[in-house]
C-alpha cells in the first residue's frame, strides 16, 4: 500500500492533488464535472481544500486542488469501488503516521527551532544597531573645532582609500588596526573600541540601496577622517608599517 499517490507535506497538513486522485481512481467523469460534483457533498475551499495551477509541459495550465487528507479519505469513500476502498486505507494510515506522537513531537521541535533562528537573528541585528549608534554618540560627544568639522565632513574616506596608501586592501588593514586593539567587527561593520571613539576618528554614514528583490535597504559605513588617517599614519608608523611613499624615499 506504501506510495499509492504522492503526499505534500509542503503546507501546515498533508494535501494530495485532486487531479492525481482523480486519476488514481481511475474516474471516467471529465476532472472539473467530477470534481465539482464531489464539492456538492459539502466540502469547503480553504477549509477541505485549496485552488492552484497544475504544471504544464505547454499550453494553459490546468486548475487543479490540493485536497486534505480528510477530503481525499471520503472522496475515495463515495466512489463505492475496491480501488477507492484501497486508496480510503492508505489515507487513513497517512493520518495515523501524521497525527502519531513522534510526528507531533518532530514538528513542535521544528517550529521551535525556527521561532529561535528568527529571534537569534533580530537579537544580531539589534547588537550590530546597537553598536552603530553607540558610536555615531561617542563621536557627537567631543566639541569639534572648525578644522575637526571640516574634515569630518568633507574629507572622510573609506578604509580602502587609505589602505592604498600602504599597498595594502581594505581587509587587510581592518584586521591589523584590530589587531592594534583599535576597532571591532559588529555584524557586516567595523567599529571603534570605546577609547578611540570619541576622538573624532571616524563617522558614520548611512548608504541605500535597492535589493535584488526590488525592495529599498540601507547599510552603516564607518568612513575615516583625515584626523583619523593621522592616526592611523602614527599607530602603524609605531608598529613599523610606513606608507608606501616613505618606503621609496
Amino acid at each position: 500500500m506504501n506510495g499509492l499517490i504522492s503526499i505534500n507535506y509542503d503546507s501546515e497538513r498533508p494535501t494530495v492533488s485532486g487531479r492525481e486522485l482523480h486519476r488514481a481512481l481511475r474516474v471516467e467523469t471529465r476532472y472539473n464535472d467530477w470534481f465539482s460534483r464531489m464539492c456538492d457533498f459539502g466540502f469547503e475551499e480553504d477549509k477541505d481544500f485549496y485552488s492552484n495551477l497544475s504544471k504544464s509541459s505547454g499550453g494553459r495550465p490546468s486548475e487543479d486542488h490540493e485536497l486534505t487528507i480528510p477530503m481525499a479519505k471520503e472522496i475515495c469513500m463515495l466512489q463505492r469501488t475496491e480501488i477507492g476502498r484501497e486508496f480510503r486505507k492508505y489515507f487513513i494510515s497517512i493520518e495515523e503516521q501524521w497525527n502519531s506522537p513522534e510526528a507531533v513531537m518532530s514538528r513542535a521541535l521544528k517550529y521551535a527551532n525556527d521561532q529561535l533562528t528568527a529571534i537569534s537573528k533580530q537579537n544580531s541585528e539589534l547588537l550590530s544597531t546597537v553598536a552603530v549608534q553607540n558610536q555615531q554618540i561617542a563621536e557627537m560627544q567631543p566639541k569639534a573645532s572648525y578644522y575637526d568639522i571640516v574634515l569630518q565632513c568633507k574629507n572622510a574616506l573609506p578604509i580602502s582609500v587609505i589602505a592604498k596608501d600602504y599597498g595594502l586592501s581594505g581587509r587587510h588593514l581592518n584586521q591589523l588596526l584590530h589587531e592594534l586593539g583599535v576597532e571591532y567587527k559588529q555584524g557586516d561593520i567595523w567599529l571603534l573600541y570605546i577609547g578611540y571613539a570619541n576622538k573624532g576618528y571616524t563617522c558614520t554614514k548611512t548608504h541605500s540601496y535597492e535589493g535584488n528583490d526590488g525592495n529599498l535597504y540601507s547599510r552603516v559605513h564607518t568612513y575615516w577622517t583625515q584626523k583619523g588617517r593621522l592616526f592611523i599614519y602614527d599607530l602603524l608608523k609605531k608598529a613599523g608599517v610606513l606608507p608606501l611613499m616613505e618606503r621609496e624615499a
